[in-house]
């Protein structure tokens, strides 16, 4: 074996373990813009972030291996970060993207998203997860009159967004923001 295909070996096997590295932690100028811890913090529901760090850091090692023609385990490590970096950050963009269509949109009240077919309503704002005791209808507005919207299946764990003055009903969240809501009567805190 020669040298040069020596250290083309090392360069790939650099590049791949500079690879693996960005799925534990992004570059930091994209962690603070994102407000993320890491590759896998993105504040919107799937698997579209890691999809695109995995996609960006191979690509990125590729593309840096060429680019660097005397150092090539250096500009392919280099790469593969930052290639890590830009896909973790458009498959975020992409996951938050997805999560604002799956609710119709939004709209801010009192400081508290809530999707365009919900009705907002002054809530004290709670966090956490509660269990539905039963079959929930979920509705548009805190009232048994309020359209059904969807339901919450019995033993279903929700996010929860807030609690109506009266303190009867809870605003279920998706992604953070409020999609319906549910009687707090049949609910309990997870």
């Amino acid at each position: 074996m020669t040298i040069t295909q020596t250290t083309q070996k090392f360069a790939l096997g650099l590049a791949m373990t500079a690879s693996a590295l960005t799925l534990v932690s992004a570059p930091a100028a994209f962690a603070v813009e994102q407000k993320m811890g890491g590759v896998i913090g993105c504040n919107a529901a799937g698997s579209k972030q890691e999809v695109g760090a995995v996609i960006g850091g191979l690509l990125g090692a590729v593309a840096g291996s060429n680019l660097a023609k005397n150092e090539r385990g250096a500009g392919a490590a280099i790469g593969a970060v930052a290639g890590a970096g830009a896909g973790s950050y458009i498959g975020c963009n992409m996951q938050k993207k997805d999560a604002r269509q799956a609710v119709g949109g939004a709209y801010k009240y009192g400081g508290v998203r809530f999707a365009n077919s919900v009705q907002a309503q002054p809530v004290t704002k709670i966090s956490g997860k509660y269990v539905a005791r039963s079959n929930l209808n979920l509705r548009a507005s805190a009232s048994t009159r309020g359209a059904r919207v969807g339901g919450v299946g019995a033993g279903q764990t929700f996010q929860a967004l807030g609690r109506t003055g009266d303190g009867k009903w809870i605003l279920v969240g998706q992604d953070g923001v409020g999609v319906g809501y549910v009687s707090s009567a049949y609910v309990y805190r997870a």
